[in-house]
């Protein structure tokens, strides 16, 4: 996901992004413990992601305040 794409998303929108990722990162780290996870980059990618939106949403809520 781009920074663009983030940036452009309201407060509400990025928990829920949030929320999916981590998802996403608890199902890869489970496939990935069981060597069943063919793609073990997508466990990177999915980390930076979240590192992002969480960035993205701190700057938010720094502006509302």
């Amino acid at each position: 996901m781009k920074k663009v794409e983030i940036k452009k998303k309201t407060i509400k929108e990025l928990n829920i992004e949030l929320m999916n990722l981590l998802r996403e990162q608890f199902n890869l780290t489970l496939q990935h413990s069981a060597k069943k996870l063919q793609q073990s980059h997508l466990l990177q990618h999915v980390r930076r992601n979240i590192a992002q939106v969480n960035t993205i949403l701190a700057e938010k809520e720094k502006e509302c305040d």
